[in-house]
């Protein structure tokens, strides 16, 4: 049986008299490729915030590897396998491609402390850290400083340095926003070469890399789950196209 990394049970955010998430089930399973698309305030964010601990539910639990972790707060559920991107990227332009990947790192091998002395006092942060860019071929420019690096390539680092945290489950808000359609592969290569067992759900507008990506397709509408299924299924679906897709996406 798979085992279920991640997992939302009836849970509900408002904000007064406004209802951001209803009753919203939801499993992530190991080695889940999983994408969560919808309309724009169809509550995708928000609901991504429950998941992480930035927002608290109003109803309902969420769950980690079992675990009841709805109180929990952001950064302890980062210590237990959480690890996200976000819309906008948020990293130290004026540094190196391999001092931002450093950072995460150091933290999670315990060297946090010392993470602003020389970076070669820590052979094994460093060589932990090349791994990762290794890994998302970004090892040709980890001296470079962030400012210099293409949209699409930066988009990269930010994966790496949730990589950094050593995730069980790595959440990514619209990976390719901002990337020119040329480049979106590189995302999604990126995405495809990320160790099997992390669960990986994806917030995309990019249907093209949505429907080549994942496994299943959650689609929520008005904070709510209005499908689910295999990419078939919901490119088959007509009452998703007319409400997202539009008739013509994918048959």
């Amino acid at each position: 049986m798979t085992q279920m990394l991640l997992e939302a049970r009836n849970v509900s955010k408002t904000f007064g008299a406004l209802v951001a998430s209803s009753n919203i089930n939801f499993q992530l399973t190991k080695g889940a490729r999983h994408a969560l698309i919808g309309p724009n305030g169809a509550g995708k964010t928000t609901f991504i915030n429950l998941l992480t601990g930035v927002l608290t539910p109003t109803e309902g639990q969420v769950f980690l590897n079992g675990e009841d972790i709805t109180q929990v707060a952001q950064a302890e559920r980062v210590k237990r396998g959480i690890a996200r991107t976000f819309q906008i990227n948020r990293l130290f332009r004026g540094l190196s491609v391999l001092e931002n990947v450093y950072i995460p790192v150091s933290e999670q091998l315990g060297a946090a402390p010392t993470m602003f002395r020389p970076a070669g006092k820590r052979k094994d942060v460093i060589d932990a850290a090349m791994a990762l860019l290794e890994m998302l071929k970004l090892q040709d420019v980890a001296s470079h400083r962030i400012s210099e690096l293409p949209y699409g390539r930066q988009r990269l680092v930010e994966i790496a340095i949730a990589l950094g945290l050593a995730p069980k489950v790595l959440l990514l808000d619209e990976p390719a926003a901002g990337v020119p359609s040329a480049e979106s592969h590189i995302i999604l290569d990126a995405i495809a070469r990320l160790p099997k067992d992390i669960g990986v759900l994806i917030i995309e507008h990019d249907m093209d890399l949505v429907f080549r990506f994942a496994e299943r397709i959650t689609v929520l509408v008005g904070g709510r789950i209005f499908a689910e299924g295999t990419p078939k299924e919901i490119g088959a679906n007509a009452d998703v196209r007319a409400v997202y897709l539009g008739q013509a996406a994918h048959g």
